[in-house]
């Protein structure tokens, strides 16, 4: 029984069309045809039902499919792991990182980690934060890094950054030395405010926010770089943490007016871990140093 005859009904299992399986395989309609019906001499047993030029699967095909599709990963999982011991590899390691944290934190660490480790093999999984904790409590990451604190026995969390948040909106178009002071209350009357791209701040913030100024017209969007985005292009304002806007106010591509409706809050990072071993305690020592200035 050949992997590729397995990876040709799988395939064609999940499209349920010939024509389109050969096109998803790179390869002819018959190729596809020929290696089913090998499949189904092999195991003596038809895993389509043909009619009126329709398949579908049999009973035999869908009892045989799951079986068939863990057989395919576990050959393409070896595959995989004898090209990464080709490349130098010895070790694989996956973080589980947020959207939030993908873009302000591992950019600039992960070059100098992976230098430090050079036959490590890493995969980066992006999460959101409330799935990352049972990630890592169930063993299919080795690390984390989250915006949410650990609950969880037995996984520890440990704060590495505290990141002050920011009232950003877009660049205003007149001299700000010689322009008027800009009124906080008029800019979150007259446009957008982009919400719930941080899963700890906003429900308190608007509770705050509405006992200030009525008539704030929200918007959920739940990604920051995209709220990001969306303040530089002058659809809207919001409050970000300044680490994710850092770059685009030094180049003047935001503005952070004076807030002082009320007191911003500061929103933690945490390193998510179960099991610290030695690969474990390098990360959190190399990231605390390098991005942060401590250790934790």
């Amino acid at each position: 029984m050949e992997y590729q005859w397995l990876k040709t009904f799988c395939t064609a299992a999940e499209t349920l069309n010939f024509r389109k399986a050969s096109e998803r395989l790179l390869m002819s309609q018959p190729s596809v045809t020929v290696h089913i019906k090998l499949l189904e001499e092999h195991l003596g047993s038809a895993l389509f039902d043909r009619q009126n030029n329709r398949v579908t699967l049999s009973e035999a095909g869908k009892y045989f499919l799951p079986e068939a599709q863990k057989l395919v990963n576990s050959t393409e999982n070896t595959i995989h792991k004898m090209h990464a011991f080709k490349q130098g590899y010895r070790q694989t390691w996956t973080i589980a990182i947020s959207p939030l944290m993908a873009e302000t934190i591992l950019p600039y660490f992960l070059r100098s980690f992976m230098k430090l480790q050079p036959n490590l093999e890493i995969h980066i999984r992006v999460e959101e934060s409330y799935l990352i904790e049972e990630l890592v409590d169930a063993g299919e990451v080795n690390i984390g890094i989250s915006a949410l604190d650990a609950q969880r026995k037995g996984v520890e969390s440990i704060s590495i950054y505290e990141d002050p948040i920011l009232f950003v909106m877009p660049v205003d178009t007149y001299d700000e030395e010689s322009g008027p002071p800009i009124d906080i209350k008029e800019v979150l009357q007259k446009n957008y405010l982009f919400t719930h791209h941080h899963p700890v701040f906003w429900d308190d913030l608007l509770v705050k926010l509405h006992k200030h100024i009525s008539g704030v017209r929200t918007m959920k969007v739940t990604q920051a770089h995209i709220a990001k985005r969306f303040v530089q292009d002058d659809l809207g304002v919001s409050f970000l943490p300044h680490s994710i806007v850092r770059r685009e106010l030094l180049e003047g591509k935001v503005m952070q007016p004076h807030f002082d409706l009320f007191e911003l809050p500061t929103v933690s990072t945490f390193i998510i871990v179960k099991k610290k071993g030695d690969l474990e305690k390098l990360f959190i020592d190399q990231i605390s140093k390098y991005y942060f200035g401590g250790t934790s």
